[in-house]
């Protein structure tokens, strides 16, 4: 009998092996304490958990904080009643043929309302994530771009949305990855080769921001690419709620690449490609070829409506206040517990805990009355598990110094007063 060859994987860019095999631990543990799989009711706490775990009694109230929609916006009525009269106006609820065949107006109409709030061209995708897939391996085979293939350069912490595309982009050009916003490394790649394209978060998951004025230093000197994902900065940062790069860069043409998703503190659905100093060949060259930017899926119309929606609240100075309370509240929690955000306009706060203590110490915030997510590996590295909190709006400050006593409590670092200051 032919003995049958064994596939030996290269792990060139991705080890399913390793992140499954660790991380899956870490998924069990979180939901046999009842912090992972929850199907929760916006009133009156938590139902049930989807692996049939009883952690909690049902009807178990808590506050929430892990969730993404800093300024409260996908609750606002009008942001509900916009989906409601796109449905209305349109009469129906997803148009499913590729748009660049056939489409109706809505999705154009808010890329226009988009695209006068950011100054700039937009595309709009059903996620971040699609559009991300469609717009790297153009970017890598030189059709994004000058039309010269790229050293791609990806930041080793960029979101798995941009780093699951390394073994697709590298099918069309060289891959590598940079140790964590490491303007040496880049630079020493600009240097080598005729075009360099940088992948990163312009706002990080886990807190902080890229550092866009260094980077646009190395744009002006060498003509480097940047591809930012500033979805965690939508809204919650900026005049008219632009995001921290558009906020901070100087240079906004077609070396800058933005992508948001509107999901976040936009409060509505899908996404949106933010492009300079592109001509309309290139813009149809993404909607043609841009993967999934062209199947028939689309941002559906009570989306689009949302979207329309929230767009004019960013008008008003209604987003102002919204992002003056979220403010105070990071403040407010800062003024409580340190971290290494502490001091940043940035609504993510990583509280540090180790492997062994972090299941507990979420497990134990829970059962007090706050949610917070435990996150380990994959989705940080190894040994720098913690609790994340995420900031809103819309949080009183009785639930924030609620919360800011109980994480205290499991191992979290009081802040320290300034000099002369009394404890608060």
């Amino acid at each position: 009998m032919t003995e049958r060859i064994s596939i030996t994987p290269t792990h060139r860019y991705r080890n399913n092996d390793k992140l499954i095999g660790i991380g899956n631990e870490f998924w069990d543990m979180s939901e046999r304490n009842g912090l992972a799989g929850l199907v929760a009711d916006l009133d009156s706490g938590v139902l049930r958990t989807t692996a049939g775990h009883e952690f909690v009694a049902d009807g178990h109230e808590f506050i929430n904080f892990s969730c993404c929609s800093y300024l409260d916006l996908d609750s606002h009525p009008k942001v509900i009643e916009g989906g409601l009269d796109a449905m209305r106006r349109y009469g129906v609820l997803d148009h499913c043929i590729a748009r660049s065949r056939v489409q109706i107006p809505a999705m154009l109409e808010l890329e226009d309302s988009l695209g006068e709030l950011f100054g700039a061209h937009v595309v709009c995708s059903i996620a971040a994530s699609t559009a991300t897939f469609g717009l790297l391996p153009l970017i890598a085979s030189g059709h994004l771009g000058n039309g010269t293939r790229p050293l791609m350069i990806f930041d080793k912490n960029a979101h798995i949305s941009m780093s699951n595309l390394k073994p697709v982009c590298a099918d069309e050009t060289e891959v590598v990855t940079s140790p964590h916003h490491d303007l040496d490394f880049i630079e020493d790649a600009c240097r080598k080769y005729a075009r360099v394209a940088y992948v990163c978060d312009g706002s990080d998951s886990l807190g902080g921001y890229a550092p866009v004025k260094e980077l646009a230093e190395l744009q002006d000197k060498y003509g480097l690419l940047v591809y930012y994902d500033d979805s965690h900065s939508l809204s919650a940062y900026g005049e008219r709620g632009v995001g921290y790069v558009r906020t901070h860069s100087p240079v906004l043409d077609e070396r800058t690449i933005v992508v948001v998703t509107l999901n976040k503190a936009f409060g509505t659905s899908g996404a949106a490609i933010v492009l300079d100093g592109y001509e309309k060949e290139t813009l149809r060259v993404i909607e043609r070829f841009g993967g999934a930017l062209n199947y028939s899926q689309l941002l559906n119309t009570a989306a689009v409506g949302a979207g329309l929606a929230s767009a004019e609240i960013h008008r008003t100075p209604e987003l102002t206040t919204l992002q003056d309370r979220l403010y105070r509240n990071i403040e407010l929690f800062d003024s409580l517990v340190h971290t290494e955000q502490t001091g940043s306009t940035y609504p993510i706060r990583l509280v540090p805990m180790s492997d062994e203590t972090v299941i507990e110490a979420g497990r134990r915030v829970f059962e007090a009355g706050f949610y917070v997510s435990p996150v380990f590996f994959p989705i940080v590295a190894r040994g720098t598990a913690g609790l994340r909190v995420m900031m809103r709006a819309g949080q009183t400050e009785e639930q924030v110094r609620g919360l800011c006593a109980v994480l205290t409590e499991v191992g979290a670092s009081p802040a320290i007063p300034a000099p002369g200051e009394a404890a608060r």
